[in-house]
């Protein structure tokens, strides 16, 4: 069975490959050197958020990013499922569902009030996965400006 467990330093580069894995599949930039420094970042302070992998005999096969906020709306500190993966031959396991329920017993014990998450529009299976897992979609737009 695979494993879920917080990543550590070691697990850093393996996390990086499967980032680019993601961010190739949907058509996104890939800043390898800023993502690895990010990565990094968040394995050093837990301050910023956790990460967990998913652990397949000693193969990392996904991993989830969890990023801690605040908001008024929200009721005090907040979280977002920043990026959640699963490798293609490893989908369909339940591990996606066993990862938000692990970020959600996690944001219990942290005093995190309200966990939030971004789905594509055209992934209807995943945006199932998240309303069986309690998620409810707001009707609002995530708009997103870059602060270079």
């Amino acid at each position: 069975m695979t494993e879920l467990r917080p990543a550590t330093t070691a697990d850093l580069e393996a996390v990086l490959a499967l980032h680019g894995a993601f961010f190739a599949e949907d058509g996104y930039e890939l800043r390898e050197a800023e993502s690895r420094a990010n990565l990094g970042r968040l394995l050093d302070d837990p301050d910023l958020g956790r990460l967990w992998v998913m652990d397949d005999g000693g193969t990392v096969v996904g991993y989830l990013l969890l990023a801690f906020g605040f908001s008024l709306e929200f009721r005090g500190r907040d979280a977002f499922v920043d990026e959640l993966y699963v490798t293609p031959d490893h989908r369909g396991r339940g591990l996606g569902k066993r990862a938000i329920e692990l970020a959600a017993e996690a944001c219990r014990g942290l005093g995190v009030r309200a966990l939030h998450l971004e789905v594509e529009r055209d992934k209807e299976r995943a945006q199932e996965i998240y309303r069986r897992a309690g998620f409810v979609d707001h009707g609002r737009y995530l708009m997103t400006k870059w602060i270079e």
